[in-house]
């Protein structure tokens, strides 16, 4: 098993996880043309309950472990990151499993809820209750799977818990498609079947990637398993490194719960509004798919990229600010910020210029969707930036602030949702008032981390800003290059086929405008320093 540094672990990781991403968006053609409105809106309600769960039972406890694995592991202390791993192992998986009992017990009520006045829709409040009890299995299995991705991350592994991704990604969509297929086509069931089936795969691939890992650590111990003495050891006792843990992962535990929140607000006030504002519930339904489902699972192909940094980033942070080294602590937060503009602001333009063609190639065309996900898109940027500047503030313990502006920006949502869509609603376009509410809340609280973060950590930005300049040009050149494109070759697709070709041709365009201009002043070399030299110069 190979170590990387933190520009490495953050391209394998990404890579990765965009893999994952994009199997899991390819999925979508398939089963979209599978299934109904009704089968997506139910789809759509149990992975967002399922989102808030995974939230409370996994997030926490797995970055703790990174995290504190990459500390000792950086004083030598071999024996007790091992022994921080099993804790929390232990620790996770009764927390999956009472949190599994939690939303199996309350699905009844959640399913009542969400659906509250809105019958005329025709979803049934006990299939909205199955789907959520069904899904509700892989806690069983998730957290056991995300505290072993930490404990590898902390050592600063990123191959193994990338293909596990992959794998779990890969068995969980060919359960799908293969089980939708078959309920649907020849054992011709009712819809829900399917659904249920779609639901389950979750817990089938988290199954399979962690017995993947599970027998990789097995066959490579001597990795893991240093001589170390105990005697410089024996204060970091069972209690002591509990409470440890908690203190660590408790923020986590918030700061994600608080993230899923925003999809939690959007999963109990969009419908609800639209249709007391007098829009039919399909337009209700739609929006809320739109956002909570299938424009979310475009999004993440950029979102996952900072998903990927910030696993890189965790402990590599974490190793340099226990030593007090604030010049590589200056550094990696630079590189973070940098790397990610330089790849989702293009990428989001980019999508954003296409979502005509995009959205026909996963879905077929659909006037109202396209233009719902032309401003949803744009949360690609902001919550990707916002999350990694939460995680940077919470690696380097500062706790109070990062759940604050945390929660701060979660009841900003709350309470600007419903408002935002009434504002909407006076131009007719009410079904954009939750993805305006969404970037609001994310813009403000992300400039407060960067000036928070410049005082706090005594981060000098100048470097960064020069280079978000040469993004923002190169990438409106890019655009502006586009649409001239668009005159002589219009984007018009409405056929998979037509979307694919419009999206091939100026994709690849669009990719050699941007990376050339960035190649010619000096970002690449930025970014990647000497390595990157050294490497074009062979």
């Amino acid at each position: 098993m190979k170590k990387s540094n933190f520009i490495e672990g953050s391209f394998i990781y990404t890579l990765g996880i965009i893999l994952c991403k994009f199997i899991g968006l390819i999925y979508v053609i398939p089963f979209y043309a599978l299934i109904t409105n009704y089968g997506a809106t139910l789809y759509s309600f149990a992975y967002s309950i399922y989102a808030v769960f995974l939230s409370l039972s996994t997030s926490g406890i797995p970055i703790a472990i990174s995290k504190l694995v990459s500390e000792y592991n950086s004083l030598e202390y071999y024996n007790t990151k091992e022994k921080v791993y099993k804790l929390g192992f232990k620790l996770i998986t009764i927390i999956g499993v009472v949190f599994f009992v939690i939303m199996f017990l309350s699905a009844p009520i959640i399913a009542n809820f969400i659906l509250g006045n809105n019958i005329e829709s025709g979803i049934k409040v006990e299939d909205v209750t199955l789907v959520i009890r069904v899904i509700s299995t892989a806690l069983l299995i998730v957290p056991a799977l995300s505290v072993t991705k930490g404990y590898l991350q902390g050592h600063k592994i990123m191959g193994p818990p990338s293909v596990s991704n992959i794998l779990e990604q890969i068995i969980r969509v060919l359960v799908i498609i293969v089980g939708c297929y078959i309920s649907l086509k020849i054992m011709h069931t009712p819809e829900k079947t399917a659904i249920v089936i779609s639901v389950f795969a979750a817990t089938i691939g988290a199954l399979f990637a962690y017995l993947y890992l599970f027998i990789k650590i097995k066959h490579n111990k001597n990795v893991f398993n240093k001589d170390a003495s105990l005697k410089d050891e024996e204060r970091y006792t069972t209690k002591y490194l509990i409470k440890q843990m908690v203190l660590y992962s408790l923020p986590f535990i918030v700061i994600d719960l608080l993230k899923s929140s925003y999809n939690l607000v959007d999963t109990l006030t969009i419908v609800r509004t639209l249709t007391d504002l007098g829009y039919s519930s399909d337009i209700a339904n739609l929006t809320f798919s739109v956002i909570a489902t299938w424009g979310n699972k475009l999004s993440m192909i950029i979102i996952s990229i900072s998903m990927g940094i910030c696993a890189s980033l965790i402990p590599a942070l974490a190793g340099y600010y226990i030593k007090n080294d604030k010049k590589n602590v200056n550094k990696n937060v630079n590189q973070a910020i940098q790397l990610l503009l330089f790849i989702t602001v293009p990428m989001t333009i980019g999508i954003w210029f296409l979502s005509q063609p995009i959205w026909v190639i996963f879905y077929s065309y659909d006037y109202l969707s396209i233009e719902i996900f032309k401003v949803f898109i744009f949360q690609a940027i902001t919550f990707s930036l916002f999350s990694v500047l939460l995680n940077i503030t919470q690696t380097t313990n500062n706790t109070k602030t990062t759940i604050i502006t945390l929660f701060i920006s979660f009841i900003g949502n709350a309470l600007l949702n419903i408002p935002m869509m009434h504002l909407c609603h006076i131009w007719k376009i009410g079904y954009q008032g939750a993805s305006v509410s969404t970037l609001i809340t994310q813009i403000i609280p992300s400039i407060y981390l960067l000036y928070f973060i410049h005082k706090k950590l005594e981060v000098d930005y100048k470097d960064t800003f020069t280079n978000i300049v040469k993004i923002v040009v190169a990438s409106l050149i890019m655009l502006l290059c586009l649409k001239l494109l668009s005159i002589v070759y219009p984007i018009n697709a409405t056929t998979r086929f037509k979307g694919l070709i419009q999206t091939g041709v100026y994709a690849i365009i669009g990719s050699v405008i941007y990376f050339g201009i960035m190649f010619k002043n000096g970002m690449f070399k930025s970014l990647l320093g000497d390595k990157f030299k050294k490497k074009v110069s062979h």
